[in-house]
């Protein structure tokens, strides 16, 4: 942890962001990454500490500061030291911002499988209705 600076696609692989580097690379290279607000378009560009990344992962926004570099890749406790996350909340639950929304057949829940006949009809109708 004696260096300056670092390559953003290791860096992201050291802070078990990505499974893989070539992962990261191809994040950064696809242009989905800020550092300090300005798009990376390069997985070779350089960061060091108190950069700030901003990037959409998982349907979320995350906006980390840089704390710290790697030589390797270490395990999870070694990884969250490497960054301070800043990312705004997540919210408390998700189904109350889809009960919001008018006319919207309750879904179920994640992880609950395929939808029923029933619910797959009710489904049918209201996309029906919103077209």
């Amino acid at each position: 942890m004696t260096r300056d600076s670092q390559r953003i696609d290791k860096w992201l692989w050291h802070a078990r962001v990505f499974k893989t580097r070539s992962r990261a690379a191809a994040f950064a290279a696809a242009g989905k990454l800020r550092i300090n607000g300005r798009r990376a378009a390069k997985a070779s560009t350089s960061v060091g500490p108190d950069d700030v990344l901003t990037f959409a992962l998982a349907g979320r926004v995350r906006v980390y500061r840089i704390a710290g570099l790697a030589l390797r890749r270490g395990s999870y406790l070694d990884a969250i030291k490497l960054y301070e996350d800043l990312s705004p909340p997540e919210p408390q639950n998700d189904r109350s911002r889809r009960s919001s929304l008018p006319n919207l057949p309750q879904g179920r829940e994640p992880g609950q499988g395929r939808p029923t006949k029933r619910e797959r009809r009710a489904l049918d109708r209201w996309n029906e209705a919103a077209r």
